[in-house]
């Protein structure tokens, strides 16, 4: 399926007023059909990111995450989240950056970048905005960039990392600790026909920018690779 049915918003919206277990289990039928055009959504746009980048999630059943949440340790005790979103991953360990889409009614966004990089992934990013960080500003102010996300959003520390410069001229870039960026959708848009090509030329236009962090946590600050034999990024 390549496109979002106005069925499937309609069933998040009713569960977002209905989030109890006994009405979905009256509506589990609903459900099932409004996961299966989800999940067919989701192959599809796989297989269109597929024809540009490399993809390792394998399916959009695998893509999506669980529609039930987990209230053991959360302060909201709904047993839904009426929303289906998911996660396309790039194959690793060459391929760096995420994919997310969520399809929730007056808040469907897709994101991408790097939200959690581990603390080693994190110092070598610092280390080559330390030193590169004129060639960081012409991605992040390229066009498509700053016309589908406007700026990099994410977690900052208040002055400087420790070990960093507070007088560097990108300070504002060596303060990020996540590399985000999100682009927000109406519900006549994800329920439109060209719904599908919009998400891949949005996801498409940070390429340039995850190909260069690839190269970049992929090699040490001399530009060896660090994959232990295995080749770069593939062109």
């Amino acid at each position: 399926m390549t496109q979002i049915a106005p069925g499937t918003l309609q069933f998040l919206k009713k569960l977002s007023k209905n989030n109890d277990r006994d009405w979905f289990q009256g509506h589990k039928e609903e459900y099932l059909l409004a996961l299966a055009n989800a999940e067919g959504f989701f192959d599809s746009l796989i297989r269109v990111m597929n024809t540009h980048d490399d993809i390792e999630t394998p399916s959009g059943k695998k893509a999506l995450y669980r529609i039930y949440n987990d209230v053991r340790f959360s302060d909201d005790k709904t047993p839904y989240n009426p929303r289906f979103a998911g996660h396309l991953k790039r194959r690793k360990p060459q391929l760096r950056g995420g994919y997310y889409l969520w399809i929730k009614p007056g808040d469907s966004k897709l994101g991408c970048g790097f939200a959690y990089p581990d603390p080693a992934d994190l110092k070598r990013i610092r280390v080559d905005i330390l030193h590169n960080y004129k060639e960081w500003r012409r991605l992040l102010n390229a066009k498509p960039v700053r016309s589908y996300f406007g700026s990099m959003e994410g977690d900052q520390v208040k002055t400087a990392p420790q070990g960093f410069p507070k007088d560097h001229p990108a300070i504002d870039l060596l303060r990020y600790k996540q590399f985000w960026f999100e682009h927000p959708f109406s519900d006549k848009e994800v329920t439109s026909a060209g719904f599908l090509k919009e998400v891949n030329k949005v996801f498409r236009s940070i390429r340039p920018l995850f190909d260069y962090m690839s190269e970049v946590l992929t090699t040490d600050e001399n530009g060896e690779s660090v994959l232990h034999g295995r080749s770069k990024i593939p062109r």
